[in-house]
């Protein structure tokens, strides 16, 4: 009896260990229009740009002070992009290949490298999208999280990315809302340096 459930539990782990390898060498499935605008943003890899707010409707504080773009990490599945506010570094952009779109979070860190109580929020594409212009609608852990923060009002918010040959936009709508900045990708800048939690 004890040599039978020994076999099977050998077998068990053989099954399990066959399983989780086929799942981690499956290939990770995606569309062109998601595909495509993945790499014409990754094609800016290790670059930095400067940008400048051209919409903030209604005014809000936060943003003065030199603002820099960095397409700092690329990898198949992700890409990794601080937002840099003057001195501030506490801002990363992820957009991740999920297998069914891309997800966008925003990693908000403080200066010890700890997580702000607002961070990684974002939202998934639910449709095609284009290849110069992806949407972010508020996913659920967000309108969780802005709700326990005292912001309700950002569930309904959609970000937006847009990516040209000469200009990157970051943009959030929501309703009553609106804030957008273009980065000028024909002048690179120097690399700013390292956004807070992350190391070189």
């Amino acid at each position: 009896m004890k040599k039978h459930a020994l076999i099977l539990s050998i077998a068990l782990a053989f099954s399990a260990t066959a399983v989780a390898s086929t799942i981690q060498e499956a290939p990770l499935v995606s569309i062109p229009s998601h595909d495509n605008y993945f790499d014409n943003l990754r094609q800016h890899c290790g670059k930095a740009f400067e940008g400048k707010v051209t919409v903030n409707n209604p005014a809000s504080d936060g943003f003065e002070g030199k603002l820099i773009m960095h397409v700092r990490k690329c990898t198949d599945q992700q890409l990794q992009i601080p937002f840099h506010v003057g001195d501030d570094h506490s801002r990363t952009w992820i957009i991740t290949k999920t297998g069914s779109g891309l997800n966008l979070k925003h990693d908000h860190r403080l200066e010890d490298g700890s997580y702000d109580q607002s961070t990684m929020y974002g939202g998934h594409t639910v449709d095609a999208g284009f290849d110069t212009m992806q949407s972010f609608p508020a996913d659920q852990y967000s309108k969780e999280s802005f709700a326990r923060l005292g912001n309700p009002q950002s569930n309904s918010n959609i970000w937006q990315m847009y990516i040209y040959p000469e200009t990157f936009t970051y943009r959030l709508i929501r309703e009553g809302r609106e804030f957008r900045v273009d980065f000028d990708l024909t002048k690179p800048v120097a690399v700013p340096a390292t956004p807070w939690g992350y190391k070189d």
